[in-house]
């Protein structure tokens, strides 16, 4: 019961996470190994539109910068997104502060990351806008240092809040602007593509990295974000692992309680030893009892767990601590995975039987020897 609920827990908070990050990331980003920066070969781009189940195309122009509000100053990643933007992504609606727009009247606007609000103390209200500095190309010599950069202003237009890492970092702008700023001419960051939910989404990537080939990454989801999800599932191994080790400590009342048994019917064993019934067909009575314990324990445990389980993800039975105003959710995420509930009872039934083997095999050595003696 423990380790489906525990495991179960980790995948709502898994899944929650995979569908934050869907609100920002695309379902397939393709980057330069080598180079931050690379200019689409018009040929393979065209091939990239035509697969069948590809949706939204999109270049990106991003790169970190120096970002000055009034007293404050932050670096933040300055992502350049075209108009699509919003049509593979749900930005749109994770506003939390004024209205999405890039451009508006000729002018140039920014969206940014709460976190990146927060620490710039800046707002959609507020009149002063956000200076942006970045490295100009090119060796520069100057005694000035501010000639060392270009810089630019914007106003905000909008806060987006989608998790913290992602809230902390970036701001987006249009692809125009973040062109200009960085002087990337048509030089791009990376190719963001939106695919069809009906089609299978590991045969298109594997198609567009032959179009592209070995000089680029075509990464899904999960692959861009692989240092967290990997984290998750090494800490769900774990999890897991110190799990069965409780159950490993745990199996030794069962251990005690077959010895106990066994010595108890001793004279039982003798009288239906004499009666012609073989060693090995009565250790198989005390083999069967402890995995019948194993078994009903394994049924029970795994009954009540998926249905605490499913409690918890109908009425949200235990709420994550505090007020809620800081957490997106108000109670702890569940999902059940058919795998881990047989892993949970496989696991049971393993050490079920090392149990009931172990303390039968050693009665029956001692009980054989004792017999031999007398």
């Amino acid at each position: 019961m423990a380790i489906i609920i525990v495991a179960s827990v980790m995948n709502g908070f898994s899944s929650l996470l995979e569908v934050f990050y869907s609100d920002f990331d695309p379902d397939i980003k393709i980057t330069a190994v080598e180079g931050k920066m690379f200019e689409p070969n018009p040929s393979f781009t065209d091939d990239i539109k035509a697969i069948n189940g590809v949706i939204s195309y999109a270049e990106i122009v991003e790169e970190m910068a120096f970002l000055k509000y009034g007293k404050q100053q932050y670096p933040a990643i300055v992502k350049g997104v075209p108009k699509n933007y919003t049509d593979y992504t749900n930005i749109d609606k994770r506003i939390t502060e004024g209205e999405y727009y890039l451009e508006k009247d000729g002018i140039n606007y920014t969206v940014l990351g709460r976190g990146v609000a927060n620490n710039l103390q800046a707002g959609v209200s507020f009149l002063e806008p956000i200076r942006i500095y970045f490295p100009k190309k090119g060796k520069q010599v100057s005694l000035n240092p501010s000639r060392s950069f270009n810089t630019d202003y914007i106003f905000p237009s909008a806060v987006f809040a989608i998790l913290e890492d992602v809230d902390a970092q970036y701001i987006l702008v249009s692809k125009k602007y973040a062109a200009k700023l960085f002087e990337s001419d048509d030089k791009i960051s990376a190719i963001e593509l939106d695919l069809d939910d009906s089609e299978d989404a590991k045969a298109i990537q594997k198609t567009i990295q032959k179009i592209v080939g070995d000089g680029f990454h075509v990464k899904n989801k999960e692959q861009q974000r692989d240092l967290i999800y990997k984290t998750m599932k090494s800490e769900k191994t774990w999890v897991f692992i110190i799990l069965v080790f409780i159950l490993l400590l745990a199996s030794g009342n069962m251990i005690g309680n077959l010895t106990m048994l066994y010595i108890d019917k001793k004279e039982d064993i003798s009288i239906l030893r004499s009666m012609g019934l073989p060693i090995k067909n009565i250790n198989r009575i005390f083999l069967y009892q402890g995995w019948l314990i194993s078994f009903v324990g394994g049924v029970l445990g795994t009954v009540l767990g998926v249905l605490f389980c499913w409690l918890q993800a109908e009425f949200g039975l235990i709420q994550l601590p505090g007020d809620g105003a800081s957490f997106v959710i108000l109670a702890y995420p569940v999902q059940l995975i058919f795998s881990d509930i047989l892993l949970a009872f496989l696991a049971i039934m393993v050490i079920g039987f090392i149990a009931s083997w172990y303390p039968v095999k050693f009665m029956s050595q001692k009980h054989l020897a004792e017999s031999n003696i007398t």
